[in-house]
């Protein structure tokens, strides 16, 4: 449905002695993806290493500065008027933050009937019907179309968020940290939400988390970003099981596990995340990486298939 090739995403940033003449912050370098109908990528790795750069580009919020984008099999940068609008009904996002993301002064028929073009033909009383509806399938009561978002709870109004996003019958959602704002006590109940929706709908997801249990959980294919690159994709669970790069080994070491009594050993990284303006030659990861040989200083690793569906980019292999 959606496919990334190459995806580059430089920022360019002020000169000066130190940085030099022409300086750029790398934010995506190289970033290749993809996800079919019905599938969940989960996004997973630190601050800073992409994976919100990488959304903003999914939804046309950011321009990529190499690479290609395409939608249906058809490039972005190709699209025509119609087939633009045609994306932007198709491909709809929720945000992190549902105190923030929700107009406190509008009403929640407005802010869920948002996304509706104006030209689509719809009249006053079909848009306040598929307001409605959408309400009613995220679990809210059809009257509360009335009532502002300060009459909600935290978990209340990421359903309204959600059900913003299902309004123009979208086929593909960015959920960006949906959970991660919300109490311990409802995140499960929202991740069980966007689960039924997507079997009851048939939607592909990618979302983007630092809370590996909830990729974890929603997720059918999980991809590690570090440094503005992909070190690691799979199918979820086999990620987990078996960690095939260095880092995404140290980053799972760092998860709880699933069970209370389950032992697990910690892999602490030593140095810091690179200077995204001035990363480190060869592999990102190696002045961190306790495995790290001679030619990770000097020659970036190809991402290559080790294993059916399991590609890595690591001299390991």
């Amino acid at each position: 449905m959606i496919e990334a090739v190459g995806l580059k995403k430089y920022f360019p940033v002020s000169t000066g002695f130190a940085i030099g003449p022409s300086a750029s912050v790398k934010a995506l370098d190289g970033v290749s993806m993809k996800v079919g109908a019905g599938e969940t990528l989960g996004i997973v790795g630190e601050s800073g290493s992409g994976k919100t750069t990488l959304a903003k580009i999914i939804l046309l919020l950011e321009r990529p500065t190499a690479g290609s984008l395409r939608f249906d099999g058809k490039e972005v940068t190709a699209f025509t008027r119609d087939d633009l609008a045609r994306y932007r009904r198709s491909v709809q996002a929720v945000f992190q933050d549902p105190y923030s993301s929700l107009n406190p002064r509008m009403r929640v028929e407005h802010i869920v009937s948002e996304p509706l073009p104006r030209d689509g033909g719809l009249s006053r009383a079909e848009k306040s019907d598929r307001v409605r509806e959408v309400l009613q399938l995220v679990g809210l009561r059809r009257d509360s179309a009335g009532l502002y978002p300060h009459e909600f709870s935290g978990g209340q109004r990421q359903r309204i968020a959600i059900a913003r996003a299902l309004v123009t019958y979208p086929k593909f959602i960015v959920l960006d940290e949906p959970v991660s704002a919300l109490d311990v006590s409802i995140r499960a109940q929202i991740l069980n939400l966007l689960k039924g929706l997507q079997e009851k709908l048939g939607l592909a997801y990618v979302i983007i988390s630092h809370d590996l249990a909830a990729a974890r959980y929603l997720a059918t294919r999980l991809a590690v970003m570090y440094a503005g690159k992909l070190v690691e994709t799979g199918e979820c669970d086999a990620v987990y099981a078996e960690p095939l790069h260095p880092y995404t080994e140290a980053l799972l070491s760092a998860a709880l596990p699933l069970h209370p009594s389950a032992r697990r050993q910690r892999i602490v990284l030593r140095g810091e995340v690179p200077n995204p303006v001035k990363p480190p030659a060869g592999c990102r990861f190696h002045p961190r990486c306790p495995k790290a040989m001679e030619r990770c200083e000097t020659e970036e690793p190809a991402a290559r298939e080790i294993k059916p569906g399991r590609v890595t980019a690591c001299h390991l292999y």
